[in-house]
């Protein structure tokens, strides 16, 4: 998504701002359906509620975040209607784009301008770049956890293991794992994907997922097939790579992923204090 883009985008974002009584910023659900890419209330609506029980789960009363209203609204021949909505806090916008699939640059500028209090595009496109890379390094995690098990549950004891993915990060980076952390200056006891350029770790990620796809599909069993599966889908994945001219080894570090991660959750906590003011007290469970 390029500068302009992000600019328009975040100024029709801007245009529906509304604010209560309280002076506390929210906006309509309904409002934003179209920006999260949702045609139909009812499909948003189960978004809403997803993100209500986030809320929760972080420990803040749904209520302080998400209200129930109506309005009028003008249809098509003229008249009124009066319509059920929902108002939603900065936090709650937040939490309904993290219920959405991250990997996308829509949902990631939302969370980007939910998360930023000054909107610059500047801003707003390094965020964008920062929730993409954290959705990258999850979605390896996740694959190397399956791999795991996999291979575990295929006869492949912690040793070998730790062999397949070594002799993978040699397919393709063209050197050893230990190698790799010394040319980006990686500390010895930290993973090496949380310094990786982020075509790197896509890389490693599509390779992962390529293994236990071949595995569950030829029913592979064993250290020697498990890891044959792997180098060679590594080796692939390295030559496209230089096909289009990118060495993986070549590649830059970047910031290390637990400072990104930190980041953002300050984010977070930063738009979950301002939420619905309410005269009445109430519990956790939003009952008064």
């Amino acid at each position: 998504m390029d500068r302009s883009t992000i600019i328009q985008r975040s100024s029709e974002l801007d245009g529906i701002t509304q604010t209560d009584g309280n002076g506390v910023e929210f906006w309509y659900a309904r409002d934003l359906m179209q920006p999260f890419g949702y045609t139909q209330w009812r499909n948003f609506a189960k978004v809403i509620d997803k993100a209500k029980i986030s809320c929760q789960n972080s420990g803040s009363a749904t209520s302080s975040h998400f209200q129930n209203s109506s309005r009028d609204v003008t249809i098509a021949n003229g008249g009124i209607r009066t319509i059920e909505d929902v108002k939603l806090t900065r936090y709650a916008c937040y939490l309904v784009a993290q219920n959405g699939d991250p990997r996308k640059e829509e949902i990631a500028l939302l969370q980007s301008y939910f998360a930023v209090q000054t909107r610059t595009a500047e801003l707003l496109e390094q965020r964008m770049s920062e929730i993409i890379r954290i959705a990258g390094r999850h979605a390896l995690t996740a694959e190397e956890k399956q791999l795991s098990s996999l291979a575990f549950q295929r006869g492949v004891g912690e040793k070998d293991f730790g062999m397949i993915r070594s002799r993978g990060d040699q397919a393709l980076f063209g050197m050893s794992t230990n190698e790799m952390k010394l040319r980006l200056e990686v500390p010895k006891k930290e993973p090496l994907a949380d310094r990786l350029h982020p075509i790197a770790v896509t890389a490693k990620q599509l390779a992962t997922q390529m293994t236990n796809f071949g595995i569950r599909e030829r029913d592979l069993h064993g250290t020697p097939s498990i890891t044959r599966e792997h180098v060679d889908n590594n080796r692939a994945i390295r030559r496209t790579l230089m096909d289009r001219g990118i060495a993986p080894e070549d590649l830059p570090a970047v910031e290390d992923i637990k400072k990104v991660e930190r980041r953002a959750k300050r984010d977070e906590k930063r738009i979950e204090s301002d939420g619905f003011k309410s005269e009445t007290p109430e519990s956790e469970d939003g009952v008064r």
